[in-house]
């Protein structure tokens, strides 16, 4: 397995209010993860910065962890005690009143990986199959666009895009999607923040996901573009690749 986080501050941003990375656990599984944070005052970084750490410290010392039912379980039971931490961090600290994340987070294993998500970060998978989405986006464009108000295309440029129907740390409690999928060999996943996914379209990202470039040339390439197309927003990604024989990669 091999595996490349990037993030950039974009154009336009003074500060970088995106987090992420990818950490190996005491059976060397991986937890990639990108949080985009939001809040005044720059409370944003400080949400995903602590969703991050505190993740990748659990996740570190953590083992064990062989099905999908127990990376789902992990995923769900960490979230929550973000969320917590989050969400009690903000009300005893008046610069971070309102603040939050959305988080996409995969637990990747030899054999499947489990993916949890709030907000609308998102993950595709690359396989022989093709190139998708394999998170719902929790937006109100999306909503509407699911119960059939507006179309996909009018999504792409609705003036409300940005507005977010869950985040990470905003609630008391907080509700996540979580599911499992078997890879094979040569098949990506992408995780990235909406600083990318608003700019470079899905067409775009399949293309270079399957040239000949290395992950980090690709990661890079994803980044460049989304900057050329404007570069409004923090621009986050990971992406890991899949084989069945794993040994000396990283």
């Amino acid at each position: 397995m091999k595996a490349v986080f990037l993030t950039d501050q974009g154009r336009v941003r003074q500060h970088n209010e995106d987090a992420g990375g990818i950490f190996v656990n005491k059976d060397g599984h991986r937890l990639a993860v990108v949080a985009d944070g939001m809040g005044g005052h720059r409370a944003g970084d400080v949400a995903s910065e602590m969703t991050i750490t505190q993740l990748k410290n659990v996740w570190e010392d953590s083992s064990g962890i062989s099905t999908a039912g127990e990376a789902e379980s992990w995923l769900r039971n960490q979230i929550t005690e973000v969320n917590n931490l989050l969400f009690h961090h903000a009300m005893s600290h008046i610069e971070c009143d309102g603040m939050g994340t959305t988080i996409v987070a995969a637990v990747s294993t030899d054999r499947f990986v489990s993916i949890a998500n709030i907000g609308d970060s998102r993950c595709y998978l690359l396989n022989e199959s093709g190139f998708k989405q394999v998170t719902e986006d929790h937006s109100l464009v999306n909503e509407l666009v699911r119960t059939g108000q507006i179309s996909r295309e009018d999504a792409e440029h609705h003036p409300r895009k940005n507005v977010l129907l869950r985040a990470l740390g905003t609630e008391k409690a907080v509700e996540m999607d979580i599911k499992t999928i078997i890879f094979e060999e040569g098949d990506l996943l992408l995780l990235c923040s909406d600083g990318l996914s608003n700019k470079v379209n899905e067409k775009e990202m399949s293309a270079i996901l399957t040239n000949e470039d290395s992950l980090e040339q690709k990661a890079a390439t994803l980044i460049s573009l989304a900057n050329e197309n404007g570069g409004e927003d923090n621009i986050t990604l990971a992406i890991v690749e899949f084989f069945e024989f794993s040994e000396g990669d990283e």
